[in-house]
């Protein structure tokens, strides 16, 4: 394993609760096992999922570490049997089922993408959970083309940042709508065509206004609840909505003959339970369609800060407060 060492430091609530359950801890190095790498981890990104995890509502998927943490980059140390030889030293990052909050992780081979040179490894952290997420919904499910016209809720947040750069390569006209002038500012800053402050206006009649009536081919939304019906306001006929989370409700009503008389498409998904093999699929598709502008500089995630390992409780403690634009990262 050329001198990986036996233990390592990484974070593992034994109980959920707030922010002061991530302490860090001593835990075996996890071994690498067929078609997997394990990885030295230089930087690991914060997401939602990783909150929800720690306050017990979002337990890991069946084989996946405790450790919480679904995106890392770093050095591919080891490899599992099946593995070729010259993945060995290669900068990667990954996109995991758990376990990033830690000095070394395991990762399926398939899910890992080449760092390029135009990205330093904290930035590299911070793409995969939010490209995958944002690729597979707003692209894949969503059928979001050239042209079209998108409504992101969430502006600032990763998920939010991620959409806005990918929607400025594919040729998207972006909505996104967050709760303060300042954030609205910011998101426009980052190439966001409008933006809308939830807090002061209403949404609906704002994209109504913006598309001139027409509307929006598709909505992303990770809230739910009272949002659905109203995002369904809010889009053109033959329009797709996609729910990635249900941040405000797991409920929804909605009015079933506007679905049948527009031809809307409700639908949605979570990318955390899928198996290796989808999510090697969509990383070779990422490799093919997305990485040529990362590795030109053109898609770089925003950063909004990065602090030590030790110090994941106020990374979760910045997330929860909303101030945040763009990802929060762990560094080794």
């Amino acid at each position: 394993m050329n001198n990986v060492s036996t233990t390592m430091s990484a974070i593992d609530p034994e109980a959920p609760g707030g922010p002061e359950v991530l302490r860090v801890v001593q835990r075996p190095v996890p071994q690498p096992g067929p078609g997997e790498v394990l990885i030295r981890v230089a930087a690991a990104g914060v997401n939602r999922p990783d909150i929800l995890q720690r306050k017990g509502g979002y337990p890991p998927p069946p084989g996946a570490p405790s450790i919480p943490g679904l995106e890392v980059a770093g050095e591919i140390v080891a490899l599992g049997e099946g593995v070729t030889a010259e993945m060995l030293g290669q900068p990667v990052c990954a996109l995991l089922a758990g376990g990033g909050y830690a000095e070394f992780a395991v990762a399926p081979v398939g899910q890992c993408l080449p760092v390029p040179n135009a990205l330093s490894m904290i930035e590299a952290a911070a793409i995969p959970e939010t490209l995958f997420t944002v690729w597979t919904n707003l692209f894949e499910r969503g059928y979001a083309t050239e042209g079209d016209t998108v409504l992101v809720h969430g502006g600032t947040s990763g998920i939010g940042t991620m959409a806005i750069a990918l929607a400025n390569i594919f040729g998207l006209t972006i909505i996104v709508t967050a709760g303060s002038d300042e954030k609205c500012a910011a998101a426009k800053g980052l190439g966001a065509n409008h933006a809308i402050n939830y807090k002061t206006q209403d949404f609906v009649a704002e994209v109504k206004a913006i598309t001139g009536g027409a509307g929006c081919a598709v909505v992303l939304d990770m809230v739910g609840g009272d949002y659905v019906p109203r995002n369904m306001q809010c889009l053109a006929e033959d329009g797709r909505h996609v729910s990635i989370a249900v941040q405000g409700g797991l409920m929804a009503t909605v009015p079933i003959f506007e679905i049948m008389r527009r031809r809307l498409t409700l639908t949605g998904s979570t990318l955390r339970p899928r198996d290796a093999a989808f999510k090697g699929l969509v990383a070779d598709e990422l490799h093919r369609t997305v990485w040529p502008h990362v590795e030109d500089g053109k898609l770089r995630p925003v950063i909004d800060r990065s602090y030590p390992l030790a110090e994941a409780a106020a990374a979760h403690a910045r997330m929860e407060s909303g101030d945040h634009v763009g990802k929060i990262v762990l560094i080794m």
